[in-house]
């Protein structure tokens, strides 16, 4: 049985987080699949994803994958990624679309350039790329030996704004305070990549493939 299936629906680079993975987990059985039978059969299931958001439930509807996704989400250790994690969501001011509805909430954008500012007074440009710090609302296993206020790596201009407040995990300060990880049962997602955050990322990956919900 594959150990952890990592969902191939045609968006983003999946190379860096199969690698982070392999690194975390020697003699684990890790794969990129868009097979649903794959992803249905694997013990964890990692959600990533880059891109707009529309192309994303496009893509995942044209490839058969959503029904296996959501499936998974239900059952077994699920970590989404970046878009993976908005997707989990029930709308998207991106296009104006619906996500899958696993997480009731929105996916917002962040306010135009101009309007925010850093603490510095500098403003801030969207998207908001580079490093930043995360910080846990709540422990959680897979914080577990990260650093409180670690930093890892973001690239992105919509953020989700959870309904259910017990949902969120972390949050991020970028000229407004906003959700950086959500976490429900056996569902686990961040908008940062943990597979290009160093240390505090490895271990975020280390921690999901021995967590047990």
């Amino acid at each position: 049985m594959t150990s952890v299936a990592i969902v191939d629906y045609g968006m983003g680079n999946l190379r860096s987080v199969c690698k982070a993975i392999e690194h975390v987990a020697p003699g684990k059985s890790v794969v990129i699949t868009s097979d649903p039978d794959v992803v249905a059969r694997a013990e964890r299931v990692v959600f990533p994803g880059q891109g707009a958001m529309p192309d994303c439930m496009r893509e995942l509807d044209a490839r058969g994958l959503r029904e296996a996704v959501v499936q998974a989400s239900t059952a077994r250790p699920f970590l989404g990624i970046c878009i993976g994690q908005q997707m989990l969501f029930g709308h998207s001011e991106e296009g104006d679309v619906p996500g899958m509805g696993i997480l009731p909430g929105e996916v917002v954008r962040f306010p135009r350039d101009g309007v925010m500012v850093g603490a510095d007074g500098h403003r801030l440009k969207v998207p908001h790329m580079g490093w930043n710090e995360v910080v846990a609302r709540h422990r959680h296993p897979l914080w577990q030996g990260i650093p409180a206020a670690s930093r890892f790596y973001f690239v992105h201009s919509y953020h989700v704004v959870p309904a259910d407040d017990s949902d969120i995990a972390a949050e991020t300060d970028y000229g407004l305070r906003f959700t950086s990880a959500v976490a429900r049962d056996n569902i686990f997602a961040v908008q940062f990549h943990p597979e290009k955050s160093a240390q505090a990322g490895l271990m975020l990956l280390e921690n999901f493939v021995g967590w047990k919900p």
